[in-house]
């Protein structure tokens, strides 16, 4: 696949510390990304890194509710277990990515100076994101679109962690919007919570019309 550079972008989500092995929310082999990213992210003009960007007692940290753990679903306006579908469903994690912290850098072997825009999300107390483009609530947007579509950009290339969750959603996010959606698998990693969460992400990610190609696959 040949990349056209004018209207193409590179979007790496969440290569940091604390989703890498020794991380307080490791992805298994969560930095094995990090050798293929570099290799494609040549092939772009247009790149985009987001990070997870918490504050202290961020909604999202099993910490912040007694008596949860992670793994746990809570409903954020009740703190009850959610109903299925609840709009206020908010997984619980380990404490992550808190703004400032050596888990939120991105990872040290991460090539981050051919980036024309570092996005911060999840920076709202009680407001998660996973998606590089919108807030948790699906409509509170981050910015990110006006900023590709000015650039007149139609094609976004995924990559990062995690394929179950944030690449998941970004890419969702995309394709609701109109852009044209190719996921670089051995440029991400999946948390795989619930178990089959990755496979189940990436089969309905195709159904939705994304390609799913290798690196390998990607030519200048």
């Amino acid at each position: 696949m040949r990349v056209d550079a004018a209207q193409s972008a590179l979007i790496i989500i969440d290569v940091q510390n604390d989703f890498c092995p020794g991380g307080a929310l490791a992805v298994k082999d969560g930095d094995a990304v990090v050798a293929p990213i570099n290799r494609i992210s040549r092939l772009f003009r247009h790149e985009v890194l987001t990070q997870d960007w918490h504050p202290e007692g961020h909604v999202s940290f099993a910490s912040s509710w007694k008596g949860r753990k992670p793994g746990d679903l809570v409903d954020t306006a009740t703190g009850a277990n959610p109903c299925p579908g609840s709009a206020n469903a908010q997984m619980l994690w380990p404490d992550h990515c808190v703004q400032g912290s050596i888990g939120a850098d991105f990872h040290p072997d991460l090539i981050t100076d051919r980036a024309g825009l570092i996005l911060r999300k999840g920076r709202q107390k009680g407001l998660d994101s996973y998606s590089a483009l919108f807030e948790n609530d699906h409509k509170t947007p981050t910015g990110l679109e006006g900023w590709l579509n000015g650039l007149g950009i139609a094609r976004l290339y995924f990559a990062g962690l995690a394929t179950d969750y944030c690449v998941y959603y970004s890419a969702l996010d995309a394709l609701r919007l109109g852009f044209a959606v190719v996921l670089v698998e051995d440029c991400v990693r999946g948390v795989g919570l619930p178990t089959g969460s990755v496979e189940a992400a990436l089969a309905d990610l195709r159904s939705r019309g994304a390609s799913i190609i290798a690196s390998g696959d990607l030519e200048d």
